[in-house]
């Protein structure tokens, strides 16, 4: 697949190595960290170029926000056109499957798609005031995509619980919940200790375990089909996309009077 360029100059991240490390950092600070189709692009190009050479990926995001979700000026806020959920899901779905250890080192606000980065990592490490919501249903939305994820970490109920209520969740609670693996103050040890330990293991043993993992359980390939379809559908409607429309022009929330 060939090897990591960290001259190559990216939009949306920014990239490093180290040894069969790879760091990948989202990185749009003027836009909350969310996700654009030029996001899911790069990102789904170090994750490929990876798949041959290393063994531990670390997803990061910004110290304020990890990932806040869809910029909305790309879902008919702004450009008005409809984004295929495939190539974010396949994203995803490269992070849970892909022949490498995926952490995500988590600081700040984690939102709707954010929640999906984090759902399909093997490890989520995050800092003690982290917070963690799916806003998705204020704007007669659903986190589709995020859903099979999700609910792989923390079950039906749960995952139901927060698509419902919209409000952020503590780092307390989303550990308690299995959504994170480990919170601490001192976030950047943890990740140090967690990859001076992942370092013993070998590429090949990392790829083949995370092979029959996949076997296990085919719940995120079956997924794929209905999310999809649930996502377009409720991306497309006129009303939900007036709603958005209104957000980005406004700041203002649906219930919210002109």
């Amino acid at each position: 697949m060939g090897s990591l360029n960290e001259t190559k100059k990216y939009e949306t991240i920014r990239v490093k190595s180290d040894d069969d490390n790879c760091f990948l950092t989202l990185y749009r600070p003027d836009a909350d960290n969310t996700i654009n189709e030029r996001m899911i692009e790069e990102c789904s190009e170090v994750l490929t170029v990876c798949e041959d050479s290393v063994k531990i990926l670390v997803l990061e995001g910004l110290p304020d926000v990890f990932c806040f979700g869809a910029d909305f000026r790309e879902l008919g806020g702004g450009q008005g056109k409809l984004q295929d959920p495939g190539p974010l899901f396949d994203l995803w779905l490269k992070l849970a499957t892909g022949p490498y250890v995926t952490i995500a080192h988590v600081r700040g606000k984690v939102n709707a798609g954010g929640i999906g980065f984090v759902a399909a990592s093997d490890i989520v490490i995050c800092d003690e005031k982290a917070t963690f919501s799916l806003s998705e249903l204020l704007f007669g939305l659903m986190p589709a995509c995020v859903l099979p994820f999700l609910i792989r970490r923390i079950g039906i109920s749960k995952a139901n619980y927060m698509t419902l209520m919209t409000q952020p969740i503590s780092a307390q609670l989303a550990f308690s919940w299995g959504l994170v693996d480990v919170v601490g103050e001192n976030t950047e040890n943890l990740l140090r200790k967690h990859l001076l330990r992942l370092r013993r293991l070998t590429k090949i043993g990392v790829a083949q375990y995370k092979a029959y993992m996949g076997t296990l359980n085919d719940f995120l390939a079956a997924s794929k089909p209905g999310a999809l379809k649930a996502n377009l559908d409720t991306f497309s409607d006129p009303e939900n996309l007036r709603k958005i429309t209104r957000y980005v022009i406004t700041g203002k929330f649906p219930w919210e009077q002109d």
